[in-house]
């Protein structure tokens, strides 16, 4: 589990931060945004998931950072899967679609400590 977290922490905390470090980047990966705004909050939403999952160390600490890695996972998805179709994402998130299907599988193969 402690690997897991981890690994999606670093995921969290390098995609949070790109955007706030670099939106000229960001926009030319992702497609220009019109609501800076909330591509801010999103980035530093996932900083603060990625580096709560980074410092988790003990088993109480690593299922809540199960539960966070799951929360953030499936709903990113939910959100790359409802937009893309709808032409209000660009379909480069479809990349970001199989990261989070890929962290869910990995938090489905690696049960909590007890």
């Amino acid at each position: 589990m402690r690997r897991m977290a981890q690994a999606q922490g670093l995921f969290n905390v390098l995609g949070g931060v790109w955007p706030l470090v670099s939106m000229r980047t960001f926009e030319a990966v992702y497609g220009p945004k019109t609501d800076r705004w909330l591509v801010y909050t999103v980035g530093g939403l996932l900083t603060a998931v990625g580096s709560a999952q980074l410092m988790s160390r003990d088993p109480a600490q690593l299922r809540v950072a199960r539960a966070l890695g799951v929360g953030t996972a499936a709903t990113l998805l939910a959100i790359d899967l409802v937009y893309v179709p709808k032409g209000r994402i660009s379909r480069m998130y479809l990349q970001d679609a199989a990261c989070e299907i890929a962290w869910l599988a990995g938090w489905a193969r690696t049960s909590p400590r007890r």
